[in-house]
Protein backbone atom coordinates (compact mmCIF):
# COMPACT_ATOMS: atom_id res chain seq x y z
CA UNK A 1 0.00 0.00 0.00
CA UNK A 2 1.19 3.56 -0.86
CA UNK A 3 -0.20 4.98 2.35
CA UNK A 4 0.11 4.20 5.75
CA UNK A 5 -2.86 1.99 6.23
CA UNK A 6 -5.00 1.77 9.91
CA UNK A 7 -4.40 -1.13 11.68
CA UNK A 8 -6.09 -2.09 15.03
CA UNK A 9 -4.87 -4.96 17.10
CA UNK A 10 -6.86 -6.59 20.34
CA UNK A 11 -5.53 -8.85 23.01
CA UNK A 12 -3.90 -8.36 26.33
CA UNK A 13 -0.62 -9.33 27.84
CA UNK A 14 2.24 -11.06 26.17
CA UNK A 15 0.52 -11.88 22.64
CA UNK A 16 -0.57 -8.39 22.60
CA UNK A 17 2.81 -7.07 23.09
CA UNK A 18 4.16 -9.49 20.25
CA UNK A 19 1.49 -8.23 17.81
CA UNK A 20 2.23 -4.73 18.50
CA UNK A 21 6.13 -5.18 18.35
CA UNK A 22 5.40 -6.34 14.82
CA UNK A 23 3.48 -4.12 13.78
CA UNK A 24 4.77 -0.79 15.23
CA UNK A 25 6.85 -0.21 12.26
CA UNK A 26 4.28 -1.33 9.35
CA UNK A 27 2.74 1.87 9.97
CA UNK A 28 1.98 4.67 12.37
CA UNK A 29 -1.64 4.58 12.39
CA UNK A 30 -1.87 1.83 14.99
CA UNK A 31 -4.02 1.29 17.60
CA UNK A 32 -4.16 -1.61 20.30
CA UNK A 33 -7.72 -2.16 22.15
CA UNK A 34 -6.62 -4.01 25.58
CA UNK A 35 -8.73 -6.06 27.29
CA UNK A 36 -10.00 -4.87 30.95
CA UNK A 37 -10.57 -7.42 33.06
CA UNK A 38 -7.83 -8.51 35.09
CA UNK A 39 -8.07 -8.82 38.60
CA UNK A 40 -4.36 -10.17 39.66
CA UNK A 41 -1.01 -8.88 40.77
CA UNK A 42 -1.01 -4.96 40.68
CA UNK A 43 -3.62 -4.11 38.15
CA UNK A 44 -5.99 -6.21 40.41
CA UNK A 45 -4.89 -4.25 43.19
CA UNK A 46 -5.16 -0.89 42.29
CA UNK A 47 -8.52 -2.21 40.26
CA UNK A 48 -9.68 -3.36 43.79
CA UNK A 49 -8.46 0.03 45.74
CA UNK A 50 -9.02 2.44 43.13
CA UNK A 51 -12.04 1.40 41.31
CA UNK A 52 -10.01 1.83 37.94
CA UNK A 53 -9.40 -0.34 34.98
CA UNK A 54 -6.86 -2.78 35.54
CA UNK A 55 -4.04 -0.49 33.83
CA UNK A 56 -1.34 -3.80 33.63
CA UNK A 57 -2.14 -4.89 30.00
CA UNK A 58 -2.60 -1.19 28.65
CA UNK A 59 0.94 -0.43 30.49
CA UNK A 60 2.39 -3.27 28.04
CA UNK A 61 0.93 -2.02 24.93
CA UNK A 62 2.14 1.46 25.45
CA UNK A 63 5.98 0.00 26.28
CA UNK A 64 5.54 -2.01 23.56
CA UNK A 65 4.84 1.13 21.00
CA UNK A 66 7.34 3.40 22.76
CA UNK A 67 9.64 5.50 20.36
CA UNK A 68 12.92 3.52 19.48
CA UNK A 69 15.33 6.34 20.94
CA UNK A 70 16.92 6.60 24.12
CA UNK A 71 13.71 8.36 25.43
CA UNK A 72 11.78 6.34 24.62
CA UNK A 73 13.26 3.06 25.94
CA UNK A 74 14.17 4.54 29.09
CA UNK A 75 10.53 5.86 29.59
CA UNK A 76 9.68 2.21 29.04
CA UNK A 77 11.77 0.78 31.42
CA UNK A 78 10.96 2.93 33.68
CA UNK A 79 7.16 2.77 33.39
CA UNK A 80 7.50 -1.28 33.06
CA UNK A 81 9.79 -1.33 36.58
CA UNK A 82 8.04 -2.69 39.55
CA UNK A 83 8.65 -1.86 43.55
CA UNK A 84 10.59 -4.59 45.68
CA UNK A 85 9.76 -4.25 49.17
CA UNK A 86 8.18 -5.12 52.56
CA UNK A 87 5.14 -2.48 52.35
CA UNK A 88 2.24 -1.77 50.08
CA UNK A 89 4.36 -0.77 47.15
CA UNK A 90 5.83 -4.45 46.54
CA UNK A 91 4.98 -5.47 43.53
CA UNK A 92 3.28 -2.64 41.98
CA UNK A 93 4.68 -1.71 38.79
CA UNK A 94 5.46 2.45 38.25
CA UNK A 95 3.81 2.57 35.37
CA UNK A 96 0.56 1.39 36.49
CA UNK A 97 0.52 3.71 39.54
CA UNK A 98 1.28 6.37 36.64
CA UNK A 99 -1.50 5.63 34.70
CA UNK A 100 -3.93 5.47 37.61
CA UNK A 101 -2.66 8.77 38.15
CA UNK A 102 -2.99 10.47 34.82
CA UNK A 103 -6.71 8.78 34.89
CA UNK A 104 -7.72 10.69 38.73
CA UNK A 105 -6.15 13.13 36.82
CA UNK A 106 -7.82 13.46 33.34
CA UNK A 107 -11.11 12.23 34.55
CA UNK A 108 -10.89 9.85 31.29
CA UNK A 109 -9.39 6.60 30.79
CA UNK A 110 -8.41 7.37 27.20
CA UNK A 111 -7.33 10.57 27.97
CA UNK A 112 -4.77 9.46 30.38
CA UNK A 113 -3.69 6.98 28.05
CA UNK A 114 -3.32 9.43 25.25
CA UNK A 115 -0.77 11.22 28.07
CA UNK A 116 1.49 8.24 28.32
CA UNK A 117 1.79 8.06 24.77
CA UNK A 118 3.26 11.26 24.76
CA UNK A 119 5.55 10.28 27.20
CA UNK A 120 7.03 7.43 25.56
CA UNK A 121 6.77 8.96 22.10
CA UNK A 122 4.36 6.30 21.45
CA UNK A 123 3.98 4.83 17.75
CA UNK A 124 0.39 4.24 17.89
CA UNK A 125 -2.08 4.51 20.44
CA UNK A 126 -3.61 2.25 23.21
CA UNK A 127 -7.20 2.21 24.21
CA UNK A 128 -9.48 0.47 26.73
CA UNK A 129 -12.18 -2.38 25.70
CA UNK A 130 -14.35 -0.60 28.01
CA UNK A 131 -14.90 1.87 30.12
CA UNK A 132 -15.35 -0.01 33.16
CA UNK A 133 -13.49 -2.89 34.63
CA UNK A 134 -14.81 -6.29 33.47
CA UNK A 135 -15.14 -9.69 35.48
CA UNK A 136 -14.99 -13.11 33.47
CA UNK A 137 -17.22 -15.52 34.94
CA UNK A 138 -16.70 -19.47 33.65
CA UNK A 139 -18.00 -22.85 33.51
CA UNK A 140 -15.07 -24.92 33.96
CA UNK A 141 -14.99 -28.83 34.24
CA UNK A 142 -12.53 -29.87 36.67
CA UNK A 143 -12.17 -33.24 38.52
CA UNK A 144 -14.84 -31.75 40.71
CA UNK A 145 -17.67 -31.68 37.78
CA UNK A 146 -18.72 -28.51 36.56
CA UNK A 147 -17.59 -25.55 38.53
CA UNK A 148 -18.23 -21.51 38.15
CA UNK A 149 -15.22 -19.88 38.67
CA UNK A 150 -14.77 -16.08 38.41
CA UNK A 151 -12.22 -13.66 37.78
CA UNK A 152 -9.80 -13.75 34.72
CA UNK A 153 -6.76 -14.75 37.24
CA UNK A 154 -8.64 -17.95 38.33
CA UNK A 155 -9.89 -18.73 34.64
CA UNK A 156 -6.60 -18.46 33.63
CA UNK A 157 -4.97 -20.40 36.10
CA UNK A 158 -8.04 -23.30 37.14
CA UNK A 159 -6.91 -26.67 35.47
CA UNK A 160 -10.13 -28.32 33.64
CA UNK A 161 -11.65 -27.47 30.27
CA UNK A 162 -13.64 -24.04 30.13
CA UNK A 163 -17.20 -25.10 28.58
CA UNK A 164 -18.55 -21.73 28.30
CA UNK A 165 -17.86 -17.81 29.50
CA UNK A 166 -19.12 -14.49 29.99
CA UNK A 167 -18.57 -11.20 31.60
CA UNK A 168 -20.30 -8.79 34.23
CA UNK A 169 -21.50 -6.32 33.60
CA UNK A 170 -22.90 -8.18 30.40
CA UNK A 171 -23.02 -4.77 28.31
CA UNK A 172 -20.38 -2.33 29.37
CA UNK A 173 -20.09 1.19 27.87
CA UNK A 174 -16.98 1.47 25.34
CA UNK A 175 -15.26 4.35 24.44
CA UNK A 176 -16.27 5.98 20.87
CA UNK A 177 -12.80 5.59 20.01
CA UNK A 178 -12.34 1.78 20.67
CA UNK A 179 -15.73 1.58 17.94
CA UNK A 180 -14.58 4.37 15.70
CA UNK A 181 -10.81 2.23 15.18
CA UNK A 182 -12.16 -0.90 15.18
CA UNK A 183 -14.84 0.48 12.12
CA UNK A 184 -12.68 2.36 10.40
CA UNK A 185 -9.00 0.21 10.43
CA UNK A 186 -7.68 -1.05 7.13
CA UNK A 187 -6.63 -4.47 8.84
CA UNK A 188 -7.93 -5.80 12.44
CA UNK A 189 -5.49 -8.22 14.40
CA UNK A 190 -7.00 -10.89 16.91
CA UNK A 191 -4.33 -12.63 18.86
CA UNK A 192 -2.00 -14.17 19.37
CA UNK A 193 -2.90 -14.24 23.36
CA UNK A 194 -5.04 -16.33 25.61
CA UNK A 195 -7.50 -17.26 23.97
CA UNK A 196 -10.59 -17.05 26.39
CA UNK A 197 -8.94 -13.92 28.55
CA UNK A 198 -7.52 -11.79 26.14
CA UNK A 199 -9.12 -12.81 22.63
CA UNK A 200 -12.30 -14.17 23.01
CA UNK A 201 -13.93 -11.67 25.88
CA UNK A 202 -13.62 -8.54 22.70
CA UNK A 203 -16.83 -10.53 21.74
CA UNK A 204 -18.80 -11.04 24.91
CA UNK A 205 -19.05 -6.39 24.79
CA UNK A 206 -21.43 -6.13 22.55
CA UNK A 207 -20.65 -2.86 20.97
CA UNK A 208 -16.93 -3.91 20.30
CA UNK A 209 -18.40 -7.58 18.89
CA UNK A 210 -20.64 -5.11 16.56
CA UNK A 211 -17.75 -3.13 15.40
CA UNK A 212 -15.57 -6.50 14.78
CA UNK A 213 -18.11 -8.33 12.54
CA UNK A 214 -18.17 -4.85 10.30
CA UNK A 215 -14.66 -5.75 10.35
CA UNK A 216 -14.32 -9.06 9.91
CA UNK A 217 -13.38 -9.03 6.15
CA UNK A 218 -10.59 -7.08 6.67
CA UNK A 219 -9.73 -9.42 10.06
CA UNK A 220 -6.53 -11.79 10.70
CA UNK A 221 -6.57 -14.36 13.71
CA UNK A 222 -3.81 -15.00 14.45
CA UNK A 223 -3.78 -18.50 16.22
CA UNK A 224 -1.28 -19.67 19.22
CA UNK A 225 1.59 -21.31 18.64
CA UNK A 226 1.54 -23.83 22.19
CA UNK A 227 -0.16 -24.85 24.93
CA UNK A 228 1.36 -22.79 27.32
CA UNK A 229 -1.70 -21.93 28.76
CA UNK A 230 -3.95 -23.71 31.72
CA UNK A 231 -7.09 -22.33 30.07
CA UNK A 232 -6.16 -23.79 26.83
CA UNK A 233 -4.51 -27.36 27.86
CA UNK A 234 -5.46 -30.33 26.61
CA UNK A 235 -6.42 -28.50 23.46
CA UNK A 236 -5.31 -27.80 19.97
CA UNK A 237 -5.55 -24.70 17.38
CA UNK A 238 -8.79 -26.31 15.72
CA UNK A 239 -10.91 -26.34 19.40
CA UNK A 240 -9.61 -22.42 18.86
CA UNK A 241 -11.31 -22.16 15.88
CA UNK A 242 -14.11 -23.99 16.92
CA UNK A 243 -14.74 -22.33 20.29
CA UNK A 244 -14.80 -18.92 18.44
CA UNK A 245 -17.58 -20.21 16.02
CA UNK A 246 -19.74 -21.34 18.86
CA UNK A 247 -19.38 -18.54 20.56
CA UNK A 248 -20.20 -15.86 17.76
CA UNK A 249 -21.87 -18.39 14.81
CA UNK A 250 -22.24 -15.01 12.30
CA UNK A 251 -18.90 -13.98 12.33
CA UNK A 252 -16.31 -14.70 9.31
CA UNK A 253 -12.58 -13.38 9.35
CA UNK A 254 -10.62 -13.24 6.09
CA UNK A 255 -7.83 -14.93 7.53
CA UNK A 256 -6.71 -17.04 9.98
CA UNK A 257 -2.88 -17.31 10.37
CA UNK A 258 -0.55 -19.95 11.86
CA UNK A 259 2.84 -20.77 12.47
CA UNK A 260 3.72 -23.42 9.30
CA UNK A 261 4.11 -26.23 11.92
CA UNK A 262 0.45 -26.56 11.34
CA UNK A 263 0.64 -26.30 7.27
CA UNK A 264 -0.61 -30.21 7.41
CA UNK A 265 -2.85 -30.20 10.68
CA UNK A 266 -5.99 -31.89 8.53
CA UNK A 267 -8.72 -30.96 11.03
CA UNK A 268 -7.77 -27.04 11.18
CA UNK A 269 -7.68 -26.98 7.46
CA UNK A 270 -11.30 -28.71 7.00
CA UNK A 271 -12.35 -26.51 9.76
CA UNK A 272 -11.49 -23.61 7.90
CA UNK A 273 -12.64 -24.96 4.79
CA UNK A 274 -15.98 -25.47 6.44
CA UNK A 275 -15.88 -21.90 7.84
CA UNK A 276 -15.02 -20.71 4.15
CA UNK A 277 -11.71 -18.83 5.78
CA UNK A 278 -8.36 -18.99 4.05
CA UNK A 279 -5.68 -20.54 6.27
CA UNK A 280 -2.16 -18.91 5.62
CA UNK A 281 1.02 -20.39 7.33
CA UNK A 282 4.46 -19.25 7.71
CA UNK A 283 7.56 -19.25 9.72
CA UNK A 284 6.65 -16.94 12.74
CA UNK A 285 8.51 -18.75 15.78
CA UNK A 286 11.05 -17.32 17.65
CA UNK A 287 14.02 -19.49 17.25
CA UNK A 288 14.92 -19.57 20.61
CA UNK A 289 11.68 -20.18 21.93
CA UNK A 290 8.80 -22.36 20.42
CA UNK A 291 6.35 -20.92 22.25
CA UNK A 292 7.00 -17.63 21.48
CA UNK A 293 6.16 -15.56 17.90
CA UNK A 294 9.42 -13.69 15.82
CA UNK A 295 7.73 -9.95 16.16
CA UNK A 296 10.41 -9.96 12.65
CA UNK A 297 9.09 -12.45 10.98
CA UNK A 298 5.31 -11.93 12.08
CA UNK A 299 6.04 -8.07 10.68
CA UNK A 300 7.18 -9.65 7.07
CA UNK A 301 3.74 -11.39 6.98
CA UNK A 302 1.12 -8.84 8.22
CA UNK A 303 2.75 -6.53 5.35
CA UNK A 304 2.02 -8.80 3.06
CA UNK A 305 -1.60 -9.57 4.55
CA UNK A 306 -2.60 -6.28 4.26
CA UNK A 307 -2.63 -6.64 0.34
CA UNK A 308 -5.29 -9.82 0.90
CA UNK A 309 -7.71 -8.45 3.13
CA UNK A 310 -10.88 -6.76 2.21
CA UNK A 311 -10.61 -2.87 1.40
CA UNK A 312 -12.60 -0.93 3.44
CA UNK A 313 -15.13 1.19 2.29
CA UNK A 314 -14.50 4.58 2.38
CA UNK A 315 -18.33 6.23 2.91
Amino acid sequence: MSFDPSIVALGGGHGLYATLTALRDVTPSLTAIVTVADDGGSSGRLRSELGVLPPGDLRMALSALCEDTEWGRTWRDVLQSRFASAGPLDGHALGNLLIASLWEHTGSAVDGLDWVARLLRARGRVLPQADVPLEIVADVETDDGLVEIRGQAQVASTPGRIRGFRIEPASPSVPPATVEAIVEADMVVMGPGSWYTSVLTHFLVPEVSKALHRAAGRTVITLNLAHEDIETAGTDRVDDIRVMRELVPDYQPALVLADSRYGEDQELIDELRDWNVTLVTADVTLATDDACHDAKLLRAVYRDLLTRVVPRVTE
